[in-house]
């Protein structure tokens, strides 16, 4: 049965919490609820004294019918006390359900925001490392397990009061007997607990694998047109299918530990039952116990015994909604990577960035920067050109505070960036990537994303100022389009020009840009860089650079390679130095001038005929490429 394991291991942030630890957290959110939770303890024991009086008068009917005087009038008055037990017992409960809704739908309501706000407070590498499925999981179906721990609970004080009733009532009826039946509750008690273990282990698993199929469907309608360009229906369904079986396999196998327990629980308590039925008899027919108490002894095992197995059962169930609590707290208490040292609010930020021999590594085994330096004047716009893995993206997201760097200095106008509070210093910072996220609603609503304050008239001004507002008219709607799911209604460039027209309503101070032009046509490239000369004007800027016009555009160039800087400085200074940005000019940006014809054009670098022919032949298929 190990496969049906696969996959199921506890995330990196989960950690095992004591039934104590966890109960205490849950009584702490059931505290708003204390009068709600009072009420409902009242009309809980009411509801167990009236249960309780029904069987007793019953007996007591049973036994009037054996003395022929008065026999009617007291029948009489019986029944109505019946009904009128019946009925108390049902306005009881239904006065415990009424507000016990209320106070679990409260208790869930503040739990899943708390979740909430513990998504959103994870740092980014929190999400490199957990699939986004898994963490929905827990914000969804986890919270609404959680109630399961609260209905329980409440269920349990039910049963307690009723138990402790009935008990007194056998007590009161015979004591030989209640001893005889109170025989058989530690081997209930014995059995339940011993599912305890194995039902929490189910549970978390039953849990996980939930979380698999929800993190499965997600990425395949996340990535369906990807699927669906290679043809790939197949191979996702088929994907789909296993988790989903195993899903299936761990689900059944809690149901069958979850319901076996009750069979086992009420095949005990049904022995019980026949001891006490065989010694009641016997005590019957010596006149020792009248037959009115026998019955009334009777009728209260049957009811002794369903809370009793409930609460017996009720560590075996207990779990169900211990582990989506454990999960759910795990989430919350997950180790932030990133420790600010203090909570300083920002004014207006001057832009002047500073690394001072700063060591960065995702992970502990692979270091990315080392003692690395770097200084950005203000209002300074820099490119960062390189190939893959050589560090670019890391620069403008330490910059973004998004990773904790871990050994080193990083100041922000000369002022330590752990120092910060980050909320107030993300509102300086603007940050496009190369694919930007557009969130459901208009163009305007995603403009005003970042200054929900904003008035249409600050929203349409600066959709004006980028490309001088022509990419409004290729727009259904204009402002007002809507751009479907993460930007789908529109075209890439249309994105981008999204995406810049809302960092120039944010205003901030430094920029990072992932290379905004990356994957546009001509003229939206031209709106675009028309909107970035406009964006960058007097603000720090890091580029990631892959187009030649952006890289051109930069007061300075950084070329780096596997986390250094090897060669930084102008364009035109680079070119004739002849070292690596001469070497990335000729691979990749020569192609991009307008006057490029491959075998032909400056190259600076002094290369042979062989590499000259071998570059060239690169341009040409990155040229193809484009077109």
């Amino acid at each position: 049965m190990g496969f049906i394991m696969d996959g199921l291991d506890a995330e990196a942030y989960d950690r095992v919490y004591s039934d104590r630890t966890l109960m205490a957290r849950i009584l702490g959110y059931f505290r708003p609820e204390l009068r709600a939770m009072l009420l409902v303890a009242a009309a809980i024991g009411l509801a167990s004294v009236s249960d309780t009086v029904l069987p007793v008068l019953i007996s007591h009917g049973i036994d009037t019918l054996r003395n022929p005087s008065n026999t009617q009038t007291a029948i009489f008055w019986i029944v109505v006390a019946i009904l009128i037990s019946g009925v108390l017992s049902w306005t009881l409960n239904f006065i415990r359900r009424s507000f016990m809704a209320r106070a679990v739908g409260n208790v869930v309501l503040n739990i899943r925001k708390d979740a909430f706000d513990a998504v959103v407070a994870r740092d980014m590498s929190f999400y490199d490392e957990t699939p986004s499925g898994k963490v929905v999981s827990r914000v969804t179906s986890d919270t609404e397990d959680f109630a399961t721990v609260v209905t329980l609970t409440l269920n349990l004080l039910s049963q307690i009061f009723l138990v402790l009733l009935i008990v007194c009532v056998l007590f009161y009826i015979n004591v030989g007997l209640t001893l005889l039946t109170l025989t058989i509750v530690p081997v209930i008690v014995f059995v339940a607990l011993a599912f305890r273990r194995i039902a929490r282990l189910t549970t978390q698993h039953a849990r996980r694998a939930l979380a698999r199929v929800n993190n499965t469907v997600q990425e395949t309608i996340s990535g369906i047109s990807i699927a669906k360009n290679f043809r790939q229906e197949q191979t996702i369904y088929t994907e789909f299918k296993a988790v989903n079986k195993q899903s299936y396999q761990v689900n059944l196998r809690q149901g069958l530990i979850f319901t076996g327990i009750f069979p086992l629980l009420n095949a005990i308590a049904g022995i019980g039952t026949a001891i006490v039925l065989y010694f009641g008899g016997l005590k019957v027919l010596d006149h020792s116990v009248s037959p009115g108490s026998w019955y009334l002894f009777v009728q209260a095992i049957a009811i002794l015994w369903f809370p009793l197995t409930g609460i017996a059962s009720f560590w075996s169930q207990f779990q169900l909604g211990l582990g989506a609590s454990e999960r759910i707290f795990a989430l919350m208490d997950a180790e932030p990577r990133i420790h600010q040292h203090a909570q300083q609010p920002l004014p207006r930020l001057a832009g002047a960035i500073e690394f001072g021999h700063l060591d960065f590594g995702y992970t502990d085994v692979t270091p990315v920067l080392q003692d690395f330096n770097l200084t950005i004047p203000a209002a300074q716009t820099i490119a960062i050109v390189g190939h893959t893995g050589a560090g670019k993206s890391t620069l403008a997201k330490l910059v973004a505070r998004f990773y904790e760097f871990q050994g080193g200095q990083l100041l922000i106008d000369g002022q330590d960036i752990r120092s910060f509070d980050l909320s107030d210093y993300h509102r300086h910072l603007g940050i496009v990537p190369q694919v930007p996220f557009l969130f459901s609603g208009t163009v305007a609503d995603n403009i005003r994303y970042p200054r929900p304050d904003a008035s249409d008239a600050d929203v349409e001004t600066v959709a004006l100022r980028i490309g001088g507002g022509d990419w409004l008219e290729a727009l259904p709607n204009g402002l007002q389009t809507e751009v479907g799911e993460m930007g789908r209604s529109l075209s890439m460039g249309q994105r981008q020009l999204v995406a810049l027209a809302r960092v120039l309503l944010q205003n901030p101070s430094i920029i990072v840009l992932d290379e905004a032009t990356a994957s546009v046509d001509p003229l939206t490239e031209a709106q675009i860089q028309e909107g970035l000369d406009l964006i960058l004007r007097d603000r720090t800027a890091i580029l990631i650079a892959h187009r030649l016009s952006t890289v051109k555009s930069a007061d300075r160039i950084l070329v780096m390679q596997q986390g250094k800087i090897v060669e930084e400085g102008t364009h035109e200074g680079l070119l004739e130095r002849g070292g690596h940005y001469a070497h990335l000019y000729n691979t990749y940006f020569r192609s991009q001038t307008a006057d490029y014809k491959p075998g032909t054009g400056f190259v600076p670098v002094k290369l042979s005929e062989e590499e000259i022919a071998e570059l060239d032949r690169l341009a040409e298929a990155a040229r193809v490429a484009g077109e």
